[in-house]
């Protein structure tokens, strides 16, 4: 079976390419280069270089595709309050050129990678697929467009599931494949790149949420759980299932003060080391307090549930992944 995964060459699609395959998949990438890395990309995938937006390289992507897993789209939510306009262009404009192109191939398949973005601020803990859609900022505005795209197209005989997940962190097992982005905008890389190389500061941005220590809590999932969860739906879809939304996490909140504590452990550094590094900046504009999945209902249509549930374990396989790019540069 072939599967296009688009946006292949990021992080989450470059461990779920890599994952497709060691299960079995034919698999081709899709991927500008953007943001992503040509180095990630499996060498035993099909690569194109561009965008979803570009009609004649997708039709070409697309040929002896049963189903296509959309990764692709910028992420960032402070990019997005910036440039908006930018987002929903690249988010949903382009990706309905992906549509397109896959009606026009009588593809009918299709897992989307989503986001607890389009929550917005939650009413209640642990959000459940049917809480409220409130997205508080054009990240999460441009997610819930194509969500609804994904509804006009089922019309046209479509099947889609949609994962909204909550923070993907950790690498591939062995260390040999990882989170790359930059800028780094994400917590625990950050947090691990400060205290690997002892040049940098740790950034908290608020200590007076209504939580156990005063900072921001969050649901981490591992990256290759993930990538184990868009397996399990493109099987499900190839047997027929008609289709769905399911939230992604590990239904446990850890605070940011705890990832950082988790990270300060597993590197191997002293108490005061790690209170050292922390720098406690002010709130961001429409940060929740606390954000937790529950995965209940995936756990029930897939039987999906994280294999790594414990955040040492999820921290660890990233500290292995920048590692051994610390030691690369220094090689």
């Amino acid at each position: 079976m072939r599967v296009l995964v688009t946006g292949g060459a990021g992080y989450i699609g470059s461990i779920t390419t890599r994952a497709l395959i060691e299960r079995g998949y034919d698999v081709c990438v899709i991927d500008t280069l953007e943001k992503g890395h040509r180095w990630a990309v499996d060498k035993r995938a099909t690569f194109f270089e561009g965008s979803v937006g570009d009609k004649d390289l997708v039709m070409l992507a697309l040929q002896g595709v049963d189903a296509v897993m959309h990764l692709a789209g910028y992420i960032e939510v402070g990019e997005s309050t910036r440039d908006p306009e930018r987002y929903f262009h690249n988010n949903v404009d382009n990706a309905k050129v992906l549509l397109d192109c896959m009606m026009a191939c009588d593809i009918k398949a299709m897992v989307f990678s989503s986001t607890a973005a389009v929550y917005g601020q939650p009413k209640r803990v642990p959000l459940l697929e049917d809480d409220e859609l409130a997205p508080i900022n054009p990240y999460g505005e441009s997610k819930l467009r194509f969500e609804q795209l994904l509804d006009e197209y089922a019309q046209k005989g479509l099947r889609s599931i949609r994962f909204r997940y909550f923070n993907v962190a950790g690498a591939w097992p062995d260390g040999s494949l990882g989170e790359a982005h930059h800028p780094e905008t994400h917590l625990i890389p950050n947090i691990i790149n400060a205290f690997l190389t002892s040049d940098k500061a740790v950034h908290i941005f608020g200590d007076d949420y209504p939580t156990k220590d005063g900072t921001c809590v969050r649901d981490y999932i591992h990256v290759c759980d993930l990538a184990r969860a868009h397996i399990a739906a493109l099987e499900a879809l190839v047997a027929g299932e008609p289709g769905g939304i399911y939230n992604l996490g590990n239904g446990q909140g850890f605070s940011n003060r705890e990832i950082v504590h988790a990270c300060a452990h597993v590197i191997g550094l002293s108490e005061r080391e790690e209170a050292e590094s922390v720098i406690i900046d002010e709130k961001r504009h429409g940060d929740p307090a606390v954000l937790i999945a529950s995965s209940q209902r995936a756990y029930e249509r897939f039987g999906w549930k994280p294999q790594y549930d414990q955040v040492n374990d999820i921290i660890s396989h990233a500290v292995l992944w920048h590692k051994n790019q610390l030691e690369k540069k220094d090689n």
